[in-house]
């Protein structure tokens, strides 16, 4: 399709100045011609050839070639590398930033009718994708960095993908890498001449030495760098990479307060306004210390660097779908990362870096993708507004997992995103073009109702950037402290708002019901209902959230208050319960209407404190608003309750005799030695045999409605129950094959003991003289074991041989037990004695 008109070649080309060296020039012609005869290719080259400011800028002809008709759109991963990268492709041509090249990021954006490269973020171009799924006025996308696998980054390449295939056959696009597996996008990017061509830039880079400064035992992560950091000035200038704002700010602090440091300290990171995140990228008159996020490792050039500090750590998101809390965690890096990392000290000469870790300790290849670990809630939304709901039938470089993706549909029906056949609705379309998560849309939009549009906006803006509250957990004072202008970045807070209240321009704008306190709690809700929260009794300082959560409040006035809007929350590895770094204090009325989809009222009928309990419950997803008792719960609930008690407790709920215990040992002993049919009766199947409606606590289960009830339960005459079930007819054979007693020769009936591996019989010595023969049971296939006694009922042999036992071992038995017991017999032909009960001699 037609894509525009074109500025007039002869001004372009008068004015072009003349481009650096770098190393992907001489393939700037090879990329072109690619695009050109096949549509799509890959890029692999370092950080530091040109690939982000010399590609696009060929493929818009502003190098001094052809210019086409429309547009270059280069989709980078951050904020602060668009403008970057506009900011430095315009200082190339000689022209300002919005002529020739612009950019477009959230809340920001400087372009012209002019502009034929255009810079923006992957999360921005979804949006105008989806508004404008023909990209009309656009000949060619490139999509930068790849291989950082962010979430909008892969959906983008995925839907772009389907655009070409169904709407713009004509549009190119160009996967650029700074170190890639570039086999799978080349695959991705594949028409009928097969895969994408690849194309590789090596980097004119310097070697670069390692040292490695593990963390001393008990050591904070940011002391080592700040160690670090003290070691790599001697090279030169500095850049170290730390996992986030809170170790950045730890870190500059004590670096700004050391005199022998002799060098600029400044920061680099997302969240940081325009001015202080171009301070960092300008290579200054004295030495410099920069400290960055994970953004510094490509995309972005820090110019004059000698040395890297690597933590060896990032934040990437992760959702805890069991917990329902997602956020940022912190993880070690991958090879590919501290690679690209510590490429950076040897861009311009030879260079040092210092890994942050152990000089054994193995890293995994590369980074895990977004899109497997993160929240995907705002990609079905995405999905959705697209028509592919569950994204079949598209190409994903990785597919979505199925679980978390259906998930975020549940999430999004529950917030009237979607239907209930999973199309996008109207409320969810207007979701989808404001730019946030849907929840805090959903927030946005209804708290506008609720509060008034610049009260929703100031609230909405906190909790989407929650460095706004900088040290503050309490969301009312850390909004105050923003409107007061006292607090870090409340310049960038206001421009959100703005932005904000723009996307929802036409909403009535009233003034704010109640205190300020209470909107910040009602937004909160509004947007994550789930983690309402309720003081825990005799627990100070822990809550339990609506989502089933215990989280812990840090000390300060929060504590003093019983119900709690969350805002931030996230579980570290080894703890017991979540940390609250953000909330806003609520009480119930707020929370039952703000969570109103959570409200429920039930019977529960449940197994707890030791019998069943029976009770009406009013509940707030997990949180229990009030009670009372109920007197008649349905049978099959309470069959339920005391099922729940065996399993838990045990079988010990039962009534066990003597003889019933025994009963379970024999029946043991016959399953263990017969097999089937003879049932098993150990705990676990006991137990997991309850649960069967016909099992063989059927039927005392069937009128039982307490744990007294159990406690009156024959467990003999239900064990019986089951061999008749299982058995059949050998049920009448247990007294046969495995006998409660035993006689012996003496006519005394001695009872078996069937707990151990065998039977065994405890008999004195005396009662089985003569008898040469030894017992067996189970239809004489297992010998019985005697354990032989003394008079006095204590061991003096066992045996299984009885007759082997008379000569060999007795003589001695005889002579150890004669003298101690001498009014006992001993014969010393125990084969011909006649067996007894007495003794020898008896008293007048």
């Amino acid at each position: 399709m037609p894509v525009g008109g074109s500025p007039d070649r002869h001004t372009l080309r008068s004015a072009m100045p003349q481009l650096p060296d770098l190393p992907v020039r001489p393939a700037l012609g090879d990329v072109t011609d690619a695009l050109q005869r096949r549509g799509g290719a890959v890029l692999v080259a370092p950080p530091g050839t040109g690939k982000t400011t010399l590609v696009p800028l060929a493929l818009a002809g502003l190098d001094g070639g052809d210019p086409r008709p429309g547009k270059v759109l280069v989709a980078e991963p951050r904020r602060v590398a668009a403008r970057a990268a506009a900011s430095r492709m315009s200082s190339l041509l000689g022209t300002p930033v919005g002529g020739a090249v612009g950019y477009a990021v959230r809340g920001d954006a400087k372009s012209s009718p002019d502009t034929r490269v255009e810079v923006v973020t992957s999360g921005l171009l979804l949006r105008r994708l989806a508004s404008d799924p023909e990209l009309a006025g656009v000949h060619t996308v490139v999509l930068d960095e790849c291989h950082e696998r962010h979430l909008d980054a892969d959906l983008l390449f995925t839907l772009l993908l389907d655009a070409r295939d169904g709407l713009r056959p004509d549009l190119r696009l160009l996967a650029t890498s700074a170190t890639l597996d570039a086999a799978r996008p080349a695959e991705l990017l594949a028409d009928a001449g097969g895969p994408a061509p690849i194309l590789t830039v090596e980097a004119r880079t310097y070697g670069v030495e390692t040292h490695h400064l593990a963390p001393a035992r008990g050591e904070r992560i940011e002391a080592t760098v700040i160690r670090a950091v003290r070691a790599a000035r001697a090279h030169g200038s500095v850049l170290a990479f730390l996992p986030g704002v809170a170790e950045i700010n730890r870190v500059a602090s004590a670096l700004r307060d050391d005199p022998g440091l002799d060098a600029d300290v400044l920061t680099l990171h997302g969240r940081l306004p325009a001015a202080e995140q171009d301070a960092a990228l300008r290579e200054g008159p004295r030495p410099r210390v920069v400290l960055a996020t994970s953004i510094a490792e490509s995309s972005l050039t820090v110019p004059g660097v000698r040395a890297v500090v690597d933590a060896g750590l990032a934040r990437t998101p992760h959702t805890d779908h069991r917990r329902g809390m997602s956020g940022l965690v912190t993880r070690r890096v991958s090879q590919a990362v501290a690679d690209q990392r510590a490429g950076r000290a040897g861009r311009e000469a030879p260079g040092h870096v210092y890994r942050c870790w152990g000089e054994g300790e193995t890293l995994v290849r590369a980074p895990e993708p977004e899109i497997r670990t993160a929240d995907l809630t705002r990609l079905a939304l995405d999905l959705a507004a697209w028509g592919t709901p569950t994204g079949e039938g598209l190409r994903w470089w990785d597919a979505p997992p199925p679980g978390p993706l259906a998930a975020g549909r549940d999430v999004l029906t529950a917030l009237g995103a979607l239907d209930t056949q999973g199309a996008v609705t109207g409320r969810g379309t207007r979701m989808a073009g404001i730019g946030l998560h849907p929840r805090l849309a959903r927030a946005l939009l209804d708290g506008s109702a609720e509060v008034g549009a610049r009260a929703a906006a100031e609230i909405v803006a906190v909790l989407d950037d929650d460095t706004l509250a900088g040290s503050e957990s309490d969301l009312g004072t850390a909004l105050a402290r923003l409107r007061s202008g006292d607090a870090r970045g409340t310049g960038r807070w206001r421009g959100e708002i703005g932005r904000l209240r723009s996307a929802v321009r036409g909403d009535r704008d009233r003034p704010a019901r109640g205190s300020r306190t209470d909107d910040a709690a009602l937004v909160t809700a509004l947007a994550h209902p789930e983690r309402l929260s309720r003081r825990r009794a005799n627990e100070p300082g822990v809550y339990l959230m609506a989502g089933g959560t215990a989280v812990e409040v840090p000390a300060g006035p929060l504590r003093d208050h019983e119900w709690l809007a969350v805002a931030v929350a996230d579980r570290r590895p080894g703890q017991i319960h979540g940390q609250v770094r953000l909330a806003a204090v609520a009480d119930q009325e707020l929370a039952e209407h703000a969570g109103a989809a959570l409200l429920s009222e039930s019977v529960e009928v449940e197994w707890s404190g030791g019998d069943v309990r029976a009770r009406r419950v009013r509940r707030l997803g997990a949180l229990v608003l009030g009670e009372r008792r109920v007197t008649d719960p349905a049978p099959d609930a309470v069959r339920a309750a005391l099922l729940e008690g065996i399993r838990t407790e045990g079988t010990g709920l039962l009534h066990w005799t003597a003889g019933s215990r025994s009963l379970r040992s024999r029946l043991d002993f016959l399953h263990r030695t017969l097999g089937d049919p003879w049932p098993a009766v150990d705990e676990e199947s006991l137990r997991a045999g309850a649960a069967d409606p016909a099992g063989w606590l059927a039927g005392p289960l069937a009128t039982a409605r307490r744990r007294s009830d159990l406690a009156r339960v024959e467990a003999g005459a239900a064990l019986r129950s089951l061999v008749a079930a299982h058995a059949g007819g050998l049920a009448g054979r247990i007294d046969e094959l495995a006998p409660e007693r035993l006689e012996v020769p003496t006519g005394s009936k001695i009872a078996l003991d069937y707990s151990g591996d065998a039977p065994a019989l405890p008999v004195r010595v005396q009662e089985v003289f003569g008898w040469t023969a030894s017992p067996a049971v189970a239809g004489g296939r297992v010998p019985v074991v005697l354990h032989l006694l003394s008079p006095a009922g204590r061991p003096a042999a066992v045996t299984a041989d009885l007759e082997s036992f008379w000569r060999g071992a007795y003589p001695q038995v005889r002579a150890e037990l004669r003298g101690r017991y001498p009014k006992h017999a001993w014969p010393e032909d125990p084969l011909t004695a006649a067996p007894t009960r007495r003794t020898t001699r008896r008293r007048d």
